[in-house]
């Protein structure tokens, strides 16, 4: 009796929910952007961690220091995609008693769920594989392209490079002649919470993107 009753009553708040994503008259609410990439250790529940964390008063203290791109590199859209490398003063967090340095993979994973997803997932549990909580040090890679709210291209990673996907890459072409910009913020996680950070650069760098020479 109880699996016949709670049902309906799960299916109708699935039902509330489309309704409530679909409905204009709500009040604005905060864009929702997509989720990053994934490369390295990163986990998406870390960089949920990260995302709840966007509201911090920003700290550019301990930021990474952005070794490529540099302010104003130039890109071709009949170049081959970059590898950016930075450096990060987190990464000394590794050597300390009982941290370890997470296991790496080669290339960026895509995420797996949508906003809407992880909210029904809320209402209907789903069976999922979860990573275990992340410790070590993180780095999200955003590019803007100037009037855009949301990220063109992002990675979240555990590693001090990012050689971008072929997809990341073809973004950024099709942005040629536009404003472009690149931030990274980092931060130290110890079982998925943030004790140190998060930090970002005190202004996010330029690049811009020019049609085939």
């Amino acid at each position: 009796m109880k699996l016949k009753t709670s049902l309906p009553w799960s299916t109708a708040a699935v039902a509330l929910l489309a309704l409530s994503a679909c409905n204009g008259d709500d009040e604005p609410q905060t864009t929702e952007c997509d989720e990053p990439l994934y490369a390295g250790g990163a986990t998406d529940e870390a960089w949920r961690t990260l995302l709840d964390a966007r509201n911090q008063p920003q700290d550019s203290s301990r930021a990474v220091t952005l070794m490529s791109p540099e302010s104003g590199q130039a890109y071709w859209t009949d170049q081959s995609a970059p590898v950016w490398q930075w450096t990060s003063p987190l990464r000394a967090s590794l050597e300390r008693p009982g941290r370890t340095v997470p296991a790496l993979e080669g290339h960026p994973r895509e995420s797996k769920r949508s906003v809407l997803a992880w909210l029904g997932n809320l209402v209907l549990p789903t069976a999922e594989a979860h990573l275990p909580p992340y410790t070590g040090d993180l780095y999200w890679v955003k590019v803007f392209a100037q009037g855009r709210e949301c990220p063109i291209a992002q990675v979240l990673t555990s590693e001090l490079q990012w050689q971008l996907d072929d997809g990341s890459w073809r973004t950024l072409k099709d942005s040629a002649g536009k404003a472009l910009s690149v931030q990274v913020v980092s931060a130290y996680l110890v079982q998925n919470r943030i004790t140190e950070g998060p930090y970002s650069l005190g202004a996010a760098v330029p690049i811009t993107m020019g049609a085939a020479r």
